[in-house]
């Protein structure tokens, strides 16, 4: 806990310098680009409806921000519905649908004296992509269609793919995939694109908000045997904290997520290559109305 103190005091506060006001929530993003900028949304639409934030940025994983917000260090942070289950709640089960993970995540924050907001349509989870070019060319459109080619595919993926659920584990126990079927190739995370692009590998493990996949020149093979759990986001907050800000807060917070669609996180998380989550979040809260021109 010590730690996770130091973290959050070295994070910095976007929303001003009172950590030590009682009255303001504190909101806390995890260390990569899309939480940042989900982060920056609920913090500008609060403070544009008179609620004080101090918004810790960057505070780390999940193992981190979590225990901060059981410690009572954070008031509320943006979660992903399938981590939440699998890594904070332990949970290996996967429900059958979005709507099952989100009654079953949204029980067990009761129980621990959180609350789970309204989800966001967007559901950034882990997805197989090959080029249309290479669909097209070898009839492929789902995984299941993987363990046929010939000659067998080369797949692009970070290391730890080899040895998840999500990823060769999960392939050879719903799919029968195994090694003679395909081979993979280590891919760094965003270089999969040009790789796919250039022929090295015929399929990447990606991300289904990658600002990549804007533009149509990828196709995600779908998932019938669902090792990829959905992904949707929700905030996170304590129930004392809900109760001292009032029904604006949950209103407002519910707005925002529901803006919030798969096609419009790839234009957010692209506009975040070129500007700050602050500039982003400001630019679409204004042309949403949900913050003042």
């Amino acid at each position: 806990m010590v730690l996770v103190a130091l973290l959050l005091a070295s994070c910095g506060g976007d929303g001003g310098p009172a950590a030590e006001d009682a009255e303001r929530l504190r909101i806390g993003t995890k260390n990569f680009p899309e939480s940042k900028i989900v982060g920056q949304l609920y913090t500008q639409a609060l403070e544009a409806e008179g609620v004080p934030v101090d918004l810790q940025t960057s505070v780390g994983s999940t193992e981190v921000i979590d225990a901060a917000l059981g410690e009572s260090l954070l008031d509320m942070y943006p979660e992903y519905i399938g981590t939440l289950l699998a890594e904070v709640d332990k949970i290996s089960e996967r429900p059958a649908g979005s709507r099952e993970a989100y009654e079953l995540a949204k029980g067990q924050e009761d129980r621990k004296g959180f609350v789970l907001l309204d989800p966001t349509p967007f559901s950034n989870e882990n997805a197989l992509a090959v080029m249309k070019s290479y669909s097209r060319r070898r009839d492929v459109h789902s995984i299941a269609d993987l363990p046929g080619l010939r000659p067998r595919p080369v797949i692009g993926a970070a290391t730890e793919f080899q040895n998840r659920f999500e990823g060769l584990k999960g392939l050879k126990q719903r799919y029968g995939l195994s090694n003679p079927d395909f081979r993979v190739v280590n891919t760094n995370e965003g270089r999969q694109y040009p790789k796919l692009a250039s022929g090295e590998i015929d399929v990447a493990l990606v991300y289904t908000t990658d600002p990549q996949l804007i533009g149509g020149r990828y196709e995600l093979l779908s998932d019938p045997r669902h090792i990829f759990a959905t992904q949707h986001l929700a905030p996170r907050i304590s129930k004392a904290a809900l109760a001292r800000h009032g029904p604006r807060l949950e209103r407002t917070l519910n707005a925002v997520s529901a803006l919030l669609t798969t096609p419009v996180m790839q234009r957010l998380n692209a506009e975040a290559e070129k500007r700050t989550p602050e500039q982003v979040a400001d630019a679409f809260l204004r042309a949403k109305g949900l913050k003042g021109s």
